[in-house]
This record gives C-alpha cells, sequence and structure tokens, in this order.
C-alpha cells in the first residue's frame, strides 16, 4: 500500500512541476520562414493577396487532395477568405481571411482553428535590387493553457517544414511565369 502511495505522490508532484514550468515557457508561438525570389514584389503579390491563388503553392493541399475548400468576400484583398475541411490530422479544418492588405509590400491573416484555437500570419515583400525576399511569419497567443505553452515549443519544427515548402513551390511558380 505504501508504493502505491508513494507512486502516486511522486505522479502528483510531477504534474504540479510540470504544470507550473509550464507558466515560465513562452506565452507566444512564433516562426518565420524566409526566401528569395528572383521577381519583383509585384509578380509575388498576387499569390500572397488572394487564397484561391494559395492553392497553386500550398504546402498542405498534398497532403489530402481531397480537402475541400471553399472561399467568400472578394477575390483578393482584404476580407478574402478560405475554409477548409480535411480528415487528415496534420490538415483538419478551419478558415484562414485577410485583414491587412498592402499592395507589394505585405499581407496578414487571421487563422480560425476552431477548438484549437487562433493564430495570425504574414507574408512581407522586402525588395533586394531585382530580386525579393519573401519572408512568412506565424504568431499565436497560446494563453494560459499548460499543455499549449508545452506544445508551442514544438511550433516551430512542426510547421516550420511546411513554410519552408511553401516558399520553395511559391518561389519556383513565380520565377516559372517569368
Amino acid at each position: 500500500m505504501r508504493f502505491i502511495k508513494r507512486i502516486f505522490i511522486t505522479l502528483l508532484v510531477l504534474i504540479l512541476v510540470l504544470v507550473g514550468v509550464s507558466y515560465l515557457l513562452p506565452g507566444k508561438a512564433e516562426l518565420s520562414r524566409s526566401i528569395t525570389i528572383n521577381a519583383p514584389a509585384s509578380a509575388i503579390f498576387p499569390y500572397v493577396n488572394s487564397m484561391q491563388e494559395t492553392e497553386k503553392w500550398s504546402p498542405w493541399l498534398t497532403r489530402d487532395p481531397e480537402t475541400q475548400l471553399s472561399y467568400s468576400g472578394p477575390e483578393a484583398g482584404v476580407g478574402n477568405t478560405l475554409n477548409w475541411a480535411s480528415e487528415h490530422p496534420q490538415v483538419g479544418t478551419g478558415s484562414q481571411e485577410i485583414v491587412e492588405s498592402v499592395p507589394d509590400q505585405t499581407v496578414k491573416t487571421a487563422l480560425d482553428f476552431g477548438p484549437m484555437g487562433s493564430a495570425s500570419a504574414s507574408f512581407d515583400l522586402t525588395p533586394e535590387g531585382e530580386q525579393t525576399q519573401v519572408t512568412w511569419g506565424f504568431e499565436s497567443d497560446l494563453g494560459m493553457n499548460p499543455m499549449s505553452r508545452w506544445m508551442g515549443l514544438m511550433m516551430d519544427k512542426w510547421v516550420g517544414g511546411d513554410y519552408e515548402r511553401g516558399l520553395t513551390n511559391l518561389k519556383a511558380l513565380v520565377e516559372g511565369q517569368g
């Protein structure tokens, strides 16, 4: 009986330590990836300023070709919204809406993953001579949920590779147009 009690107390202490440490972890998950594309910002901007155009280079749609997509709002710019639904756990269900758009410079979006939370993403286009550096960023407030904070530590590992693949796809698409 003492042995079981010790195991129970040890597990309880371990859980309390993990919860306590979680509040020392960052309250936001942030990541970004960049790529240089051999094209002016004006050639890249249409592909990041329209959810319909992101279909052409998205790193996630190849994971589940059966993903159901629907769009609302204008064809591009602020208010352009994508809703997606997939049974694939790495695609899931959610929506993304463009909330800010500055031609040939930046696009900001609001992401809603339903019960999984919300986040924001951005595309920043920085001219570099004849080329443009494209930076794709992501930020999510993790709140006070201890599990979310621990998961936030893994966000770069989980999503970073997808961002790199997406930017590589975007580069190939834009440079192939020229």
